[in-house]
């Protein structure tokens, strides 16, 4: 197992797009684990003085290019061996944050009250690493949760170049704030090399993200990728030390909330005993149907289903 470490900058990000043809940022095996440094926002984001803003976060400014609106990426990060089918499994095992701030903003025709503010707005946060809080304007602290707000590998070839904002199959702005360290993202591989990017920090989102942002970012996170060509998963999954986590996103909630259903049924009849009436029945019970977010046009739902519920003894 090596360890390798990937910062951001002009030549190591991608800015608003997927792609399958893009060109490795770095190459690594199964079972190696990786530091990635992010950052967000572009210059209408930035603080006024006395915040420390990351150097690179200028030259990205400066030089990358912006193809699609949506978020600056770090990678993409290959796999060797990777092939469509498999799948990766990326072990979340330490974030934190790189500035001491991060910006929240509405705008018009957007979030999930797209006409009820006619003028945009945006706050700078304070954040304090030692505390881990973050300062609202108005004084009011909040706890941090940092995680990444995309988690995406390479989209199917045929797809071309796609945008960062809406989550898809091959993940990317999943905007799930169970995925902290600890936690477990599957992720199914459309191309070769899995091609894996990460971006979008968050240093706290309630479900929904409901103004379209959560505190907006710079993160260094730490994952270990390991590549499963024993599950044959087709959509993105996830665990936590104590649950199990399906997801489903379309454009109507009700569509996304179907599927994410469907997939929590479809792994517990997999791996348990139970009948799919019974394990319908089970999360009717037992299962938290959550809006993960309202605002990227395909929407997300996430069911969580406690481990426990599945131990016969």
């Amino acid at each position: 197992m090596a360890h390798h470490r990937l910062g951001a900058g002009p030549d190591t990000v991608h800015w608003g797009w997927f792609d399958a043809e893009l060109k490795p940022a770095l190459t690594v095996d199964s079972g190696d684990r990786i530091t990635v440094e992010t950052v967000s926002g572009g210059p209408a984001n930035l603080p006024g003085d006395g915040f420390h803003v990351p150097p690179e976060l200028f030259a990205i400014h400066e030089h990358a290019p912006r193809k699609l609106p949506g978020h600056i990426l770090t990678g993409p990060i290959a796999v060797r061996g990777a092939v469509p089918g498999d799948v990766l499994e990326i072990r979340i095992l330490d974030i934190k944050l790189r500035q001491d701030w991060g910006y929240t903003f509405v705008r018009p025709l957007a979030g999930a009250l797209p006409n009820d503010f006619p003028t945009g707005e945006q706050m700078i946060i304070a954040l304090d690493r030692e505390r881990n809080v973050g300062r609202l304007p108005w004084g009011a602290e909040l706890p941090l949760r940092p995680f990444f707000g995309v988690m995406g590998v390479a989209p199917p070839p045929g797809w071309g170049t796609i945008s960062t904002i809406q989550p898809r199959a091959h993940g990317g702005n999943l905007d799930n704030k169970e995925l902290i360290p600890g936690a477990t993202l599957y992720l199914p591989v459309f191309a070769d090399g899995a091609k894996l990017s990460l971006g979008d920090g968050h240093g706290v989102q309630g479900d929904g993200e409901v103004c379209v942002t959560a505190i907006e970012t710079a993160l260094e996170g730490t994952v270990e990728v390991i590549l499963r060509k024993d599950l044959g998963w087709t959509y993105p999954r996830a665990e936590t030390p104590t649950h199990r986590i399906s997801m489903g996103m379309d454009p109507d909630l009700d569509d996304a909330a179907s599927h994410a259903l469907r997939q929590m049924i479809d792994w517990v009849t997999a791996t348990s005993n139970l009948s799919r009436h019974q394990a319908f029945m089970l999360m009717s019970l037992a299962a938290d149907v959550r809006v993960t977010q309202l605002v990227n046009e395909h929407k997300g739902i996430h069911v969580m289903l406690p481990k426990s519920v599945l131990s016969s003894g």
